[in-house]
């Protein structure tokens, strides 16, 4: 969602700007830098009538008459829809910048701010995630594809000097109003590209991974994040006083996530408490995963999403597959590079923490990929894109493919074994186990270092201070003699016991690098530590790739949690987001399975209770066992791609 600057003042000045910023990044920027956008643009404001009689305040910068040598239009439209706000309000007052990316507003378009219905100046209820509504029986049933489609009647009439054509695009959750606006798309939406869409905030987005509430970030959203009364131009921002800059001490004080809302929320954010208290699937989740309902999708559409995305990791992918199986002929490309929740759309992409790229992988993607996807299906310039565009991380480079994930990658595992052993050979032991004790009142950190927000870095960041941690199971490979690449999904297959009636196994899949590995510049300008961080040494460097929790509770149904019987064995299958990554030769793979990883995660009591009510005697030590033997065997299975 990224203009940086229109979110400053609404959302960066608190602390859990990694969830906020992600979700707010594509409003328009409100910082006054120069004059180029008043001096090429006149701005014109509208409330926009919808078929059930509320109005959408939305803003329009149409170009001048000379603005652009050679190209007096008529120009196409290029929309963002947010509930971030679309300041600056007022026709005299300008923003510093205007669409995806600088390319743009030099290049002759008419830019369409809005503000979602029942947010800042527009009028109605406002519903997270508004459900979609398949079958609308009466101009009172309006979600956010009719609201886009009364929109664009209403520009194509009203705005003058259009050539008929509108895009549409925006990251996370204005991400997920550009995903809706194609649904039943208008005949004039001809190119959309939803990047980080939230799709299914139980089923991998925001909310809920694994069936674990995703506590730092979601609270430090909900904070500000607050129920209007609308029409309401933005106000000045109090930030949340945590009263401490380290989250992980403030989040083991508040006792269990109810507490969050009646000691420190007061009951004052329905939409906060709208999370926590669907802690299964249920219905309400259900009628929000919007790739159920990706139908009659008429536009061209380019899915952008990061490989290091801490809040829509899951989002594009879900959106990709759907859109391209309910509708095969609509050209769908999918775009993944090494980025943070819309990293891609500011900065220069090179790096990511200590993780180097060696690329500027935001210029390419905004310049090379972005831009000419819009010139081309808005005004008729270049050609088409791949199927998927993928940035393999570790060889640094990026993929094309004609599908996603690559048709070449085969399955196989990483079984684990005794003594700490990782390899693709099954274990043969007959009796084989590891075990260790999980006490939910001295959690896992997920960073080493203290922190005062989610800092988006902790996606790669060293995982040594976990695998030191006597409740921490750890695997690993001998050194590679050769390098090997996995493109897609990553499936954990634990076979465990516990001495408690639930349990959470966090899986973590990580690149160690060679003892002799070599400094990098630290030097290197932007290539920012954490503060008063010593010297970086890359030598056995533990850099996580892919993390995610899993709640043993819903190892059989999403809907309808159960008990483990203590000390019984049980199967943990589950799946975790793809990643397109190149383990080199004399790296090593590792493998770290966990039972918290606080305050990324809640804590889960390790007693089958309701966990955001969990009182503190139902937090209790557990014992946790994983078998790795011949009947019993636990692996992680990856989808291994040969030599390239």
């Amino acid at each position: 969602m990224i203009n940086v600057q229109r979110l400053a003042s609404a959302i960066l000045v608190f602390s859990g700007i990694a969830f906020i910023a992600a979700r707010a990044q594509q409003s328009a920027p409100t910082v006054p830098a120069e004059d180029f956008v008043r001096a090429h643009y006149t701005k014109y404001e509208y409330r926009i009538p919808m078929r059930d009689g509320k109005h959408l305040f939305t803003a329009v910068y149409v170009p001048k008459a000379t603005a652009f040598d050679g190209d007096p239009g008529p120009y196409p439209f290029l929309m963002d829809r947010t509930p971030y706000n679309v300041e600056p309000y007022g026709e005299d007052k300008y923003p510093a910048r205007l669409g995806p990316s600088d390319e743009f507003e030099k290049s002759g378009y008419i830019f369409v701010y809005q503000d979602v219905r029942g947010r800042w100046m527009s009028e109605g209820d406002f519903v997270e995630m508004r459900p979609h509504i398949d079958q609308k029986k009466s101009p009172q049933d309006v979600d956010d594809s009719s609201d886009t489609y009364d929109t664009i009647e209403f520009l194509l009439k009203h705005v003058a000097n259009n050539n008929g054509k509108v895009g549409i695009w925006g990251i996370s959750y204005p991400g997920f109003y550009t995903s809706a606006s194609i649904i039943d798309s208008h005949p004039a939406l001809v190119a959309a590209s939803p990047q980080a869409p939230m799709t299914d905030l139980f089923l991998g987005d925001d909310t809920y991974h694994g069936g674990t509430f995703m506590l730092a970030a979601n609270f430090g959203f909900y904070a500000l994040f607050l129920p209007q009364k609308n029409p309401a131009g933005p106000g000045p921002t109090v930030p949340f006083d945590f009263g401490t800059p380290d989250r992980y001490r403030f989040y083991l004080d508040a006792g269990n996530v109810a507490n969050l809302d009646t000691q420190y929320l007061k009951g004052s954010n329905w939409l906060f408490n709208d999370q926590f208290k669907h802690d299964t699937y249920d219905d309400y989740w259900k009628a929000r995963d919007l790739s159920q309902h990706m139908k009659n999708v008429h536009c061209a559409v380019l899915v952008v999403g990061g490989w290091y995305d801490a809040e829509d990791l899951e989002g594009p992918f879900r959106t990709f597959h759907a859109i391209d199986k309910f509708n095969p002929q609509t050209p769908t490309t999918l775009v993944e590079g090494p980025w943070v929740h819309g990293g891609w759309a500011h900065g220069d992409g090179s790096h990511l923490g200590d993780a180097q790229f060696n690329a500027k992988t935001a210029v390419y993607f905004r310049v090379e990929i972005q831009f000419p996807f819009f010139e081309h299906y808005l005004k008729g310039k270049g050609g088409t894109q791949a199927k998927a565009i993928v940035f393999e991380t570790g060889t640094n480079v990026w993929r094309r493919y004609d599908t996603w994930p690559p048709k070449l990658a085969t399955s196989k595992t990483l079984y684990f074994h005794s003594g700490g052993r990782l390899s693709f050979d099954p274990p043969e032991e007959e009796k084989s186990e590891d075990e260790y004790v999980s006490d939910p009142n001295h959690p896992v950190p997920f960073v080493g270092y203290p922190t005062d927000t989610v800092p988006q870095r902790y996606m790669v960041d060293d995982q040594r201070f976990a695998s030191y941690r006597p409740d921490v199971a750890v695997y690993e490979t001998e050194p590679l003699k050769e390098d090997m690449t996995i493109a897609g999904p990553i499936s954990p297959h634990l076979k465990v016991a516990s001495s408690g009636t639930d349990s959470d196994f966090d899986v973590k899949l990580i690149d160690v690098y060679p003892e002799d590995y070599p400094d990098p510049d630290t030097s290197m300008e932007g290539n920012k530590r954490i503060l008063d961080a010593p010297p970086l040494h890359m030598g056995g460097y533990q850099q996580l790739l892919r993390g995610e929790p899993f709640r043993a509770k819903f190892r059989n149904s999403w809907e309808k949690p159960e008990p483990l019987t203590p000390g019984k064995e049980a199967d943990i299958d589950f799946t975790m987001p793809d990643l397109f990554h190149t383990f080199r030769r004399g790296h090593r793979i590792m493998v770290q399975v966990q039972s918290s990883w606080f305050p990324l995660t809640d804590r889960n009591p390790q007693t089958f209770t309701d966990i955001p009510y969990a009182k503190p005697e139902d937090f209790k030590k557990a014992t946790e066992q994983i078998f790795h033997q011949k009947d019993s065997a636990s692996g992680v299975e990856v989808m291994v791609l040969p030599g390239q």
